[in-house]
């Protein structure tokens, strides 16, 4: 294999978000109007931003020491960034939360007072981008949303800070929670691990979907009655999406409870797919939400020493075995070229 160039910049910033093995084991904290409306909830009352910006505080101060990196958003997180455990990495989030459901598509938008340049000063190692992406919809709807992130990778190249792309399968015809769906994601996350490997985009990790709904796999304990495939066929699934991509790539947890994310993980390993670590949010730390919005930080913060640090460890465990550095994909990190 000839040798893989890749910029200072960029090999720099990913290892910055990568623990010693090369692995990414990163916590995610940048969910905004979901997580606010969740915390106003177990108060009884509308929260404010302080109340979001602290319990990204409790989080980050406890968590962080046993993750590589931390995933915040610009808007009320860089507080938490003086709070995090010494040597972990800073990704930021670049794109507005949500989207407009009055419009086709689920069209991506920036923040709109910040920029690459301005998120590099805040102390970002890596700027991540969430999109919503059907490889099936209308063409002009996926023209542009591609050509948005090749301003985004222009952007992040001209910076030389490695760009996270989080693309979110899905499709307006369909319950994305549903059985009919569940079929049809494998070829979806494929499609989108495919196409955004491609160089005209300059993504340098891709944090993904698994491509099976755990709920729909038989013979596992997430199973919920009712197959899609079977456990072996799910394996299957896993590494053919694997092998769809040729860029290092990560697993996001997408809001399932930490015991399934471990499974999804454990399938993942076993099926042999090449993934490099996780990007790992609610699975970790959302049975805190209540406690915090019931009994406040204190509570928050003794939960999380506790019942977190368990989750976020019980994690590390799965993937520090299964996991392989983000280099490999190239040949290694002896492979490579940084220039």
């Amino acid at each position: 294999m000839s040798k893989i160039k890749i910029s200072k910049g960029k090999f720099n910033g990913i290892t910055a978000c990568a623990n010693d093995k090369g692995i990414i084991s990163a916590a995610a904290m940048d969910q905004r109007g979901s997580l606010k409306k969740s915390i106003g909830k177990a108060m009884g009352h509308e929260a404010t931003n302080d109340d979001l910006t602290n319990f990204k505080i409790c989080v980050t101060e406890v968590l962080t020491p046993y993750a590589s990196a931390i995933l915040m958003d610009p808007e009320y997180g860089l507080p938490t960034l003086p709070h995090r455990a010494p040597g972990t990495g800073v990704l930021l989030a670049y794109e507005k939360t949500g989207y407009d459901a009055a419009l086709k598509g689920r069209l991506p938008d920036l923040l709109d007072e910040w920029s690459v340049c301005r998120l590099v000063e805040a102390g970002a190692n890596a700027i991540k981008i969430l999109l919503y992406y059907n490889p099936f919809d209308d063409k002009n709807i996926t023209a542009r949303k591609h050509a948005f992130l090749e301003r985004i990778g222009a952007e992040c190249k001209a910076y030389d800070i490695p760009f996270f792309l989080e693309p979110l399968a899905y499709d307006d015809n369909y319950d994305e929670k549903g059985l009919d769906f569940a079929k049809l994601k494998p070829k979806y996350v494929v499609k989108y691990m495919e196409e955004f490997s491609k160089e005209r985009y300059g993504v340098d990790i891709l944090k993904v979907e698994v491509p099976v709904n755990m709920k729909f796999v038989a013979g596992t304990n997430s199973f919920g009655g009712e197959a899609a495939y079977s456990k072996a066929e799910a394996m299957k699934l896993f590494k053919e999406a694997s092998d769809s991509a040729t860029k290092p790539f990560i697993y996001l947890s997408a809001g399932v409870t930490d015991e399934v994310f471990r499974e999804t993980i454990e399938l993942a390993g076993e099926s042999g797919a090449n993934f490099s670590g996780v990007l790992c949010g609610r699975a970790t730390w959302q049975d805190g939400v209540p406690i915090f919005g019931s009994k406040g930080k204190d509570a928050l913060i003794a939960w999380l020493k506790d019942r977190g640090v368990k989750n976020i460890t019980a994690l590390n465990d799965v993937v520090n075995k299964y996991a392989k550095p983000w280099t490999t994909i190239y040949g290694g990190k002896e492979n490579l070229e940084i220039v």
